[in-house]
C-alpha cells in the first residue's frame, strides 16, 4: 500500500485519477504533501489520458494548510509557508493548463488552499454536505492556491469578497447555486457520478474537447502564474508577522481545548 499523500491512478477507460490520499490529516498541505501534489500533477500532465479526475480518499477533500506544520517556526514561518505555497502553486498551474477536461469531486471540508484546488476543475461535482470556507483571514493570512483569482471569475467580485473577508460557509448546494460547483449530488453518489462524468469525457471527441477547453481558458495561464506568485509572496509575509503567528497559535490551542483528552488528533488547518 502506498504511503504517499498523493497518488496517480490510471484507469482502463482513459481516465487519469489524481487522488489525495492523506485522509487522516484531512489532506492538509504541509511541505511534503504540497511537493507530492506538484510531482503527481506533473506526472499526470506527461500523459493525461482523455480526462483527469481529481478527488480525495476519506471524508474530506482538503482542509488547506497544515497549521501544525506552520506554527511554532518563529522567524522561519514565512519561508516555510512560501515553500508550501510555491509547490502547491506549481501543481495549480499544471492542472489549470492540462489540455484535457478536469473533473473534481469535492466532499467534506474544503478550506484554504483546498478551495483553489477544488475550483481548478473544468467540472466540479460537490457532495451536498460539503462545506466550503476560505478561513484565511481568521488566522491572519491572505488567500493562496489561486482562490483570490478563481473566485471573482466564477462567483463574481461581490460574493468573492464576502467569502474571503467574512469566511462564511457555503454548502455543496450553495456552491452550485453560486457557480462554484457544476452540480451538487447526494453524498453517497459523488464518487460514482464523478467517475462516470470523467469516463464520458474520456470517451468523447478528444480533439474537439481539447479545442473547446483551449477556447474557454484563453490566454489566462500567464496571468494565473503572476497572480499565484503574488499570493505566495503576500501569505509568506503575513505568516512572518506576530498577528498571524498569535492567531494560528490561538486557533490550535482552542482546538485542543475542545477535544476529548484521549481522542485521536484531528487535522488542524485553516478550515
Amino acid at each position: 500500500m502506498s504511503t504517499e499523500p498523493v497518488r496517480v491512478v490510471r484507469h482502463p477507460d482513459g481516465v487519469v485519477e489524481l487522488r489525495l490520499e492523506d485522509a487522516g490529516r484531512g489532506n492538509a498541505l504541509d511541505l511534503r504533501t504540497a511537493r507530492a501534489l506538484r510531482d503527481a500533477s506533473a506526472e499526470v500532465a506527461a500523459a493525461p489520458g482523455g480526462a483527469v479526475l481529481l478527488r480525495s480518499s476519506g471524508s474530506t477533500f482538503c482542509v488547506g494548510g497544515d497549521l501544525h506544520a506552520f506554527a511554532g517556526r518563529g522567524a522561519d514561518t514565512g519561508g516555510y509557508v512560501h515553500a508550501v505555497a510555491t509547490a502547491a502553486h506549481a501543481a495549480m498551474v499544471t492542472l489549470y493548463e492540462l489540455p484535457v477536461p478536469v473533473v473534481t469531486a469535492v466532499r467534506g471540508a474544503v478550506a484554504g488552499g483546498g478551495i483553489g484546488l477544488a475550483l481548478v476543475g473544468d467540472l466540479v461535482l460537490a457532495a451536498r454536505s460539503a462545506r466550503f470556507r476560505l478561513a484565511y483571514t481568521a488566522i491572519g493570512l491572505s488567500p493562496d492556491c489561486g482562490a483570490s483569482w478563481l473566485l471573482p471569475r466564477l462567483a463574481g467580485p461581490r460574493l468573492a469578497a464576502d467569502l474571503i473577508l467574512t469566511n462564511r460557509v457555503l454548502t455543496g448546494e450553495d456552491a452550485e447555486r453560486h457557480g462554484l460547483a457544476t452540480r451538487a449530488v447526494a453524498d453517497e453518489e459523488l464518487d460514482e457520478a464523478a467517475q462516470r462524468c470523467a469516463a464520458e469525457l474520456a470517451a468523447g471527441a478528444d480533439q474537439a474537447l481539447r479545442t473547446a477547453k483551449r477556447l474557454l481558458r484563453g490566454d489566462t495561464g500567464d496571468e494565473l502564474r503572476r497572480h499565484l506568485a503574488e499570493e505566495a509572496r503576500l501569505i509568506a509575509a503575513l505568516a512572518d508577522g506576530e498577528d498571524a503567528q498569535a492567531r494560528m497559535g490561538a486557533f490550535l490551542a482552542a482546538r485542543v481545548r475542545t477535544k476529548a483528552p484521549s481522542g485521536p488528533r484531528e487535522p488542524e488547518s485553516v478550515s
